[in-house]
Formats: C-alpha cells, structure tokens, sequence
C-alpha cells in the first residue's frame, strides 16, 4: 500500500475530577470518556520525510503545519521505536474543534498510529501501541480504544466502562480555542484563592458510582444529573461568555450542559433525538455554530479504499 486512511473520533468528558496539583506540576484525574461522532480522517502516504497538510469543516488556523504538529510527533515516535528508515505524509481532514476540549489532536495521534503502522508494515502489537499513545497525551489511549471507558492516572490509564444504547448530544462551538494548562493553572489559583472554603482535592480521584450506572443504563436523565467537570470553572472565569450558553442550551430543552474537557465547546445532553434536532435548531437561530452527535462509537481504524 502507499495510501493508508484511518479514522478516530473526538470525546466528551461526561464526568472529570482532579486531583490536587502535584510536585511535577500535573494532577491525577478521574475521566469518564465517551467518543462521539465526530471523526478525524488521516490519509498517510508513503514518503522520504515527515510532512502534514490539514483541512476541515472546523476553523484550522491555529492547526500547526511543522514539526510541532501531534500527528507528525506520532509518526516519528512510531518510526523510532521500530526502526522504520522512511517518512510519511499526512493529509488530515478534521471535524473536531480545534482546542476545544473534544480531543482532536489526540485523534489525529491515534489515526496516525493506526495509518502508519499499516503503511511501513511495522506489525506494532495493540498493547505497545497504547504505550506509545500515552508517550503523546493523555487522551490519545482512549481515541485508539474509543467507546466508553474510565481514565485515571494521567487519563491515560483505561478501563471500558459499559454503555447501553445511544446518547444523544448538541455541541455549541466557539471561534476561540482555551489552552488546557491555563486551565488547569487557573483551577489551581481558585483552589488557592478559596483553600479555607472548599475541601482539599483528592490525590488520586474516582469516577462517581452514579456516572456508571447512568451510562449502564443507557439513561440520558440519569447521566444528566451526573455530568461533572472540575475544569469547568475555571473555563467560565477565563471566557465568561460561555456562561450565557450553557443557560440558552438549558432553557431551550437540554437535559443539562456541560463545558467539555477543558474547554470551550459546549456540550448539551438531549433526552432523544427529537429533542436534539429541536435543540440544534434553537441554537443555530441564535447564531451559535452547533453540530450533532451520537455516543459511544468505535476508536480509531482502518478505512478501507
């Protein structure tokens, strides 16, 4: 083969606890994930070096086009650690916000790895391939995996959680991307600013048992009174503005909103379909860029030409 196509989905963070900041400046976290259906499509083809093009349906200005670019870091990881001699090239088609909380680079990780594994013939065994996942981001793991699953650790750390049926979701976009570790930094000064107030963060977080039961049950009203993301406000403090839609998601149907990962796409739990397109409809007259998805589906895979 000399064209390789792979696909991985975005995520929402139904549920994200973090831990207290540690001595290396990260925190543990406890994550429920489950991949929706917005996907990542990376063609790799057969080169002499490493290059990437990108284009989409979402805004790719602030996408890299070098080295620093987390498709191309996954391919040289793949080639250093079996030895391939070669390049590639990617074509990435994206349809996840770009730092937006939904894991689109780490999609695009994923799909490289799968892409160019099968291209160089490197016959990398599925558990290396989430170690090397992990080498890039905590979330890259769960984009080869996909489904529903719960990450501790780092994130990176994955056990499949069961889902039933499918949840319905409305996710308002932004036109300005929010940098995680800002985030994360300005979680840790509210932590600090109100240490007296609020109980000290757990070192290693769980998921809430209710989270499991709602995604067993495959019960979009349980799930909504179990949605939880501690980034959430510190996102709010940082953009504001996302306040007012979380509040026009919730007066015009949705079971509940969410901030998703570390921001700023917002994600609204719709009770059926129904009910979403009705949403969708609602937000889109307010002039907000919004798209519809389901969950779970698949992690990343092959395409086949």
């Amino acid at each position: 083969m000399t064209v390789v196509h792979a696909r991985a989905p975005g995520k929402i963070n139904v549920f994200l606890k973090v831990g207290s900041l540690l001595e290396d400046g990260y925190h543990d976290v406890a994550i429920a994930y489950q991949a929706v259906s917005l996907y990542e499509d990376v063609h790799a083809t057969l080169a002499d070096d490493f290059s990437v093009s990108t284009t989409g349906t979402v805004d790719i200005s602030r996408v890299p086009n070098d080295g620093s670019n987390i498709a191309i870091k996954a391919a040289r990881l793949l080639a250093r650690h079996t030895g391939y001699r070669g390049g590639v090239h990617l074509d990435i088609d994206k349809h996840v916000p770009v730092t937006g909380g939904m894991g689109g680079g780490s999609a695009d990780a994923a799909a490289t790895l799968l892409a160019c594994d099968a291209l160089w013939g490197t016959q990398l065994p599925r558990e290396r391939m989430l170690e090397l996942a992990a080498q890039l981001g905590a979330d890259v793991p769960f984009a080869l995996t996909g489904g529903t699953a719960i990450g501790t650790g780092r994130g990176d750390q994955l056990s499949p959680a069961l889902a039933k049926g499918q949840f319905q979701w409305v996710l308002a976009l932004s036109d300005f991307g929010l940098s995680t570790p800002a985030v994360y930094g300005e979680l840790d000064l509210h932590r600090d600013r109100h240490a007296q107030d609020i109980f000290p963060a757990d070192v290693a977080p769980s998921v809430d048992a209710n989270v499991l039961q709602a995604l067993r049950a495959g019960d979009p009203h349980m799930l909504a009174e179990t949605l939880y993301n501690d980034l959430q406000a510190p996102a709010l403090h940082l953009e504001p503005s996302l306040a007012a839609v979380l509040e026009l998601g919730e007066e015009n149907g949705a079971l509940a909103g969410i901030i998703s990962g570390s921001g700023p796409t917002c994600a609204f739990l719709a009770a059926d379909l129904d009910s979403a397109l009705e949403l969708q409809i609602a937000l889109s007259a307010a002039r907000l860029t919004v798209v519809r998805a389901t969950g779970p589906v698949h992690g990343a895979r092959l395409i086949a030409p």
